[in-house]
């Protein structure tokens, strides 16, 4: 859709009019942003797409999935939101959970190496 060229006077007219439009909970926010700094005509971001990741499947599947590969008796609720927690923030890319990540994988072959070291004396 072509976006039409207004001029400085027609789009403080339609901001205006949206703005006068608006319930009083909408117009306290946008006084509380700054009505100067509030864009009513911005393009609408992309919407999220849930199945990002590389094996596209949601975060709900992926948990669900890696529960039913353990004995319920095996774990706590703390461990399947500890898991849920993990997985968005793997699929999410958050810096905390990539760091948790990479330090178990890196934790995970340093005792399987020194494993192997012990088992060779």
């Amino acid at each position: 859709m072509k976006k039409e060229k207004l001029s400085p006077e027609e789009v403080e007219n339609r901001k205006k009019a949206v703005f006068d439009s608006m319930g009083k909970r909408g117009q306290e926010r946008i006084c509380r942003i700054g009505y100067d700094k509030w864009d009513p005509f911005e393009e609408p971001k992309d919407p999220i797409n849930l199945r990002e990741n590389k094996s596209q499947k949601t975060t709900q599947a992926l948990i669900r999935e890696f529960l039913q590969n353990l004995k319920s008796e095996d774990y706590s609720n703390d461990f399947a939101r500890g898991a849920f927690d993990m997985c968005l923030g793997i699929i999410n890319e958050d810096e905390k959970c990539l760091g948790m990540f990479e330090f178990a994988c890196w934790y995970k072959n340093l005792l399987e190496t020194e494993q192997k070291k012990a088992s060779e004396e």
